[in-house]
């Protein structure tokens, strides 16, 4: 059998895509140690204010050794700044990005996900080879909490501010008292935002991932809207479809199961 290898190959071609695939793994590499910073603190820390490598040390109580290393990583990535006096900082726009939760622009915490999908390429390969399937609850909890995070800096950014606002006569029936469904809550970041927005409605989050709603309910409780929301253990297909004035799903749909029937 005569492979594509064995038959002549364009070296620039050859060159130019060698450089594409090299690419793509080293910023796999490098999503782990966003990651790995972010786990720390240590992107958080740094946008206080800037530190050498012992001074970082110090202030998140890591080992300088490693913390050398990671610094020196993001440095030469472009993912922080050093001075000629070896004191590490962020840019504001660095900090937006990889520092500050509640900027829209915050992508630290997604990188939580790169991770999951070499935790889990055990279940994907038997799902490509049974056509199973990987239910929501089988992948590690990193995949829960880095969506959270994902999608809760636009929710914070977007929801009430534009999204609510694009639909007709919603926000008003919102501002004066309605039942509000969010069916796929996770750990309820959309939910909650709406409820400390429209303090006279009522939201019930529900999920079928039982760690999710117990999560959802704590950041609830911490929000200070328990009073006007309650999360449920429910699937997108059972969870009680009546009574509502608005029923939300927020990034969810595609990774429903059965999503034409969840709509349905």
């Amino acid at each position: 059998m005569t492979t594509q290898t064995q038959t002549a190959v364009d070296p620039a071609e050859l060159e130019a895509f060698t450089g594409q695939v090299a690419g793509d793994v080293v910023a796999a590499f490098h999503a782990a140690s966003v990651s790995l910073g972010d786990k720390l603190g240590l992107w958080e820390e740094l946008a206080r204010g800037p530190a050498t490598v012992a001074e970082l040390a110090a202030r998140t109580d890591c080992d300088a050794r490693y913390l050398e290393d990671w610094l020196s990583a993001q440095y030469v990535s472009g993912y922080c700044e050093r001075d000629d006096d070896g004191r590490f900082s962020l840019t504001p726009a660095q900090a937006a990005v990889l520092a500050d939760p509640g900027a829209a622009t915050y992508l630290a915490g997604a990188t939580t996900l790169a991770g999951v999908l070499f935790r889990d390429d055990t279940l994907a390969l038997e799902a490509f080879r049974s056509g199973r399937g990987v239910a929501w609850h089988e992948h590690h909890p990193d995949l829960f909490a880095g969506t959270e995070r994902l999608f809760r800096p636009g929710y914070a950014a977007n929801l009430v501010a534009s999204w609510i606002p694009a639909l007709d006569g919603v926000g008003e029936r919102l501002e004066r008292g309605i039942a509000v469904a969010d069916v796929g809550c996770g750990y309820g970041a959309s939910t909650i935002l709406m409820a400390q927005a429209y303090p006279r409605s009522s939201f019930v989050g529900y999920d079928y991932h039982e760690p999710s709603i117990e999560a959802a309910r704590e950041r609830a409780k911490a929000a200070g809207v328990a009073d006007r929301v309650r999360f449920e253990v429910a699937s997108a297909a059972d969870y009680p479809g009546t009574g509502f004035g608005l029923v939300c799903v927020f990034d969810a749909l595609h990774d429903l199961g059965d999503p034409v029937g969840a709509v349905a």
